[in-house]
């Protein structure tokens, strides 16, 4: 079978059922924010497919209410009238889109003929030259996403499903060809996939200190990354803080990728004792975010740059961090990230007001993020 001609059926099943517009929605009400959407035609019998009698419809997401009071009182102080435009996408799962970033190993020209055909576009050609042709990424005006592709050990992945945001650290730490790159948290592995697309580093360490999420990453690295380029790729199980010391100045390019908030996700933590405990537990994180960017600057070779980002609006989570690190440094500089904004514009919305860093938030018409993306250099 030609490559991307397995693909296109599923392409084709997911345009019809955006038909649909209950059905679309049953769809994406369950979906995650960073992740696929759940098992697809693909995870059923071929005889069922057609049979409405055999389609299981995901039940529509709740939202956490002790997290939504909580953001309300938190995020409206910070954010004013903006958090209100805020506040209504990240309630409507149903209006939540998914970009497909295609697999250039995978060969797959047909899919990506068929995206096309279903009024998909690759966004990245518009941000050159911040962006490699050989990354491509496909946003489209349905809600309706793609089924996910499961893992098979003797062929590729053809394509992942993200938040369009979650391209901007890969694209803000531009990546050139024989670099040393780490990427420190890395799990699920969607960033190191991107990283890959983007170039051919000398050396890539992707770390995850999570044990369960460690095995998921090095699942999705072995479903987009051909056997004869696993050699340049390294997976550890360590704790980041620690790599710094660890490995002084070994790596050009450095992603910092750091456990966070996850608002989208928090807002629909089905359990109240749970939410709870994450709210009291919040202000613990920009002090592990703090460590894990310094542990990331000491491993860092003099000229060679950092990227630090989240998925949170958070201020103590994002600008309060790097300010805290830039005043900790003489040879730490903060690189302006204005003419990366602009080649953005046409697709994604970013908060005013962020001193150190970028920060895109949903709305509307442009339902990604939120992503917080700051790149910092090394002097000497």
């Amino acid at each position: 079978m030609f490559p991307g001609a397995a693909a296109a059926p599923l392409l084709v099943r997911a345009a019809r059922r955006a038909a649909s517009l209950s059905r679309c929605k049953s769809v994406t009400a369950a979906g995650r924010s960073g992740s696929g959407p759940g098992p697809g035609p693909e995870s059923r019998p071929r005889q069922q497919t057609n049979k409405k009698s055999h389609i299981r419809q995901k039940p529509q997401k709740q939202i956490c209410k002790p997290v939504l009071e909580y953001f309300d009182e938190r995020y409206g102080q910070e954010f004013g009238e903006l958090w209100n435009k805020v506040r209504e996408v990240l309630l409507l799962p149903s209006t939540w889109q998914y970009a497909v970033l295609v697999n250039k190993f995978s060969q797959c020209v047909t899919f990506e003929q068929c995206l096309q055909s279903q009024g998909y576009s690759n966004f990245l050609p518009d941000v050159l030259p911040f962006a490699r042709c050989s990354l491509r990424c496909y946003i489209g005006n349905t809600q309706c996403r793609l089924p996910r592709l499961r893992h098979h050990a003797e062929r590729l992945k053809q394509y992942y499903l993200l938040n369009a945001a979650s391209l901007l650290p890969v694209l803000a730490l531009d990546v050139q060809d024989g670099e040393s790159v780490l990427d420190m948290c890395a799990a699920p592995g969607g960033k190191s996939v991107a990283i890959m697309q983007y170039a051919t580093p000398g050396h890539l360490l992707c770390n995850e200190y999570d044990s369960l999420r460690y095995k998921r990453l090095k699942q999705s690295l072995e479903s987009f990354v051909p056997e004869e380029l696993t050699n340049i790729i390294s997976v550890t199980n360590q704790d980041g803080r620690y790599i710094g010391p660890q490995q002084p100045q070994m790596y050009d390019k450095i992603l910092v990728d750091a456990p966070c908030s996850n608002d989208r996700s928090w807002l629909f933590c089905t359990d109240d004792l749970l939410a709870t405990m994450r709210i009291t537990q919040r202000p613990n994180l920009p002090i592990l975010q703090r460590q894990l960017l310094r542990s990331a600057l000491e491993a860092l070779r003099p000229g060679g740059t950092v990227v630090y980002s989240t998925c949170t609006l958070s201020q103590a989570e994002n600008d309060d961090v790097v300010a805290s690190v830039l005043n900790s440094y003489d040879n730490i500089q903060a690189v302006d990230l204005t003419g990366f904004v602009h080649s953005l514009a046409d697709y994604f919305m970013f908060a005013e007001g962020v001193q150190h860093g970028q920060l895109v938030v949903p709305e509307r018409g442009k339902p990604w993020g939120p992503m917080y993306s700051s790149k910092l250099r090394k002097l000497h």
